[in-house]
């Protein structure tokens, strides 16, 4: 039997995860800040234990924060945006981030392949184009669902329906998705001019 994947995700047309974006930037950043502001207050408690006396900053901010009424106006928006970061912080961290690429099945445990959803909409347009009696098509593939709105100019609409259904159902396939989109399919006619 192959050995279980690093992730986790079942190999072999079992699950194949979502793929993280690194997101070093935010992360240097607060990194950066926090690592700042602990150096700074961890150097002034250190001075204040060796006998010298509290950085100037410190000691004002303590007098500000003794003598301030908690339900002033910047205090509040302070703390709010100081609460908004922070969850932003922490969704940056709990959200896999990468969104336009849909996942592949996996079929060695050391390879992970993804195709991106414009590449997939453009693949099965070019598909729906292929079908007798399509004459332009609009594809817009979602994580979950890929929607297909058709012309369709010389044939019925529910032969065209069921060709494209048959062709796109297949497109799907060749796709090597690992979670299956659902599809939504829609002919109509062209408007008529003047």
């Amino acid at each position: 039997p192959r050995p279980p994947s690093p992730d986790g995700a079942t190999v072999s047309g079992g699950r194949a995860g979502r793929f993280w974006s690194a997101r070093r930037i935010p992360a240097a950043v607060a990194a950066a800040i926090i690592l700042g502001a602990a150096g700074l207050v961890l150097y002034d408690v250190a001075a204040v234990r060796a006998g010298h006396h509290a950085m100037y900053w410190r000691r004002r901010l303590a007098e500000e924060l003794a003598e301030q009424p908690l339900d002033e106006t910047w205090l509040m928006l302070s703390a709010c945006v100081a609460m908004a970061l922070g969850v932003w912080l922490i969704l940056l961290a709990l959200t896999p981030g990468l969104r336009a690429l849909l996942p592949m099945r996996r079929e060695f445990a050391h390879v992970r392949a993804g195709i991106d959803r414009s590449a997939a909409a453009l693949v099965l347009r070019d598909r729906a184009l292929e079908v007798s009696g399509v004459r332009s098509a609009r594809v817009r593939v979602r994580r979950r669902k890929a929607r297909v709105r058709a012309l369709a100019h010389f044939r019925e609409l529910d032969d065209v329906r069921a060709d494209l259904d048959s062709a796109l159902g297949a497109g799907l396939g060749d796709l090597g998705l690992a979670r299956p989109l659902a599809l939504s399919v829609r002919v109509r006619r062209p408007k008529k001019k003047g």
